[in-house]
């Protein structure tokens, strides 16, 4: 049986938007999936029963505290051992639970899965991922989106194996194409990071690394996964779902500009953890948790964790 936890505490719009989305969840997802609510349980409680007799694939779990949103994450961490994020990562690594989901604090949700379920040995840095719609209808990646803000070269050639092997066992692309954001296609372009990181990709022996790619390329099937740092990533992404947002307002309906509406994807993973925590949007509502949940279903499914340290393993052997 697999377990999935949710923080019923975490977001903008909890707990009642988490716990209507896990009943969506429950709905779709065989009994052999148990959905665990992670919060305080009278309240978790009294939404369950306003819709009727909750189904026997949801359970609670108590938890006194809630970390909000503008907390600093370090200190709420350590100062809210009893909140639902901190329950639900004990949960998680304990092996109690499968895996964790939350819209709640992405600090300290990324804090907690550094220093709890542990970074896998040789990844220099975790990455939150977000997924990239493509103009055929299909989807690609961009790592990182916010995780790390500043990284060596090295961290940005470690994010290609990071997203390979995800393009590669949740979309099901055999060999995803690899390339880095930058500022023009030529190999000599871009900061000296990227230079750097251009060198080390194109040696990668177990990436597909197809070079640089522009912004204007971003929705094209030149790539799988897109490489670059969380602070462009983070923006781009930010604008993309902004098209969205202005195209809606306008009363415009297509089928690739709707494919940036967040609720459709739920949230990102973040890789290279040695478990499965998927952060949801903070304005999630029932139909965005809903669907971060069957995204960590189909990450766990995929064991992303072993097929990384596969990975790993198998670059290092080549490069030694």
């Amino acid at each position: 049986m697999m377990k999935i936890a949710i923080d019923a505490m975490g977001g903008d719009f909890a707990p009642k938007a988490i716990v209507e989305g896990a009943l969506l969840a429950s709905k779709e997802l065989p009994t052999s999936i148990e959905l665990v609510l992670v919060g305080k349980e009278d309240i978790i409680q009294t939404i369950l029963n306003a819709h009727g007799t909750p189904p026997e694939n949801l359970s609670i779990v108590h938890a006194d505290e809630v970390i909000e949103m503008g907390e600093h994450p370090t200190k709420a961490l350590a100062q809210k051992s009893k909140s639902s994020i901190s329950i639900g990562f004990k949960l998680l690594q304990e092996k109690k639970v499968d895996a964790f989901c939350s819209a709640g604090n992405t600090g300290a949700m990324l804090v907690a899965a550094i220093f709890s379920v542990r970074v896998i040995e040789g990844i220099l840095r975790p990455s939150i991922i977000s997924h990239v719609p493509k103009e055929d209808g299909s989807y690609g990646i961009i790592l990182d989106v916010g995780a790390n803000t500043d990284v060596k070269p090295e961290v940005l050639a470690q994010f290609g194996i990071l997203g390979s092997v995800y393009c590669q066992y949740v979309f099901d692309i055999n060999q995803p194409k690899v390339a880095l954001l930058n500022v023009g296609e030529e190999e000599k372009k871009g900061n000296l990071a990227a230079q750097a990181a251009y060198q080390l990709m194109k040696d990668y022996p177990n990436i597909h690394f197809v070079g640089n790619i522009e912004g204007r390329d971003l929705f094209k099937k030149t790539s799988d996964v897109i490489v670059c740092d969380g602070f462009v990533g983070n923006i781009v992404i930010k604008m993309a779902e902004s098209y969205y947002e202005i195209l809606k307002r306008k009363h415009f309906t297509d089928p690739f500009f709707d494919n940036f509406n967040y609720e459709l994807i739920g949230g990102g993973p973040v890789l290279g953890i040695d478990g499965n925590v998927v952060i949801a949007h903070g304005v999630s509502n029932d139909k965005t948790i809903k669907n971060a949940i069957m995204l960590t279903k189909k990450i766990t499914e995929a064991n992303l964790a072993e097929k990384i340290k596969e990975s790993l393993k198998a670059s290092m052997q080549k490069n030694s």
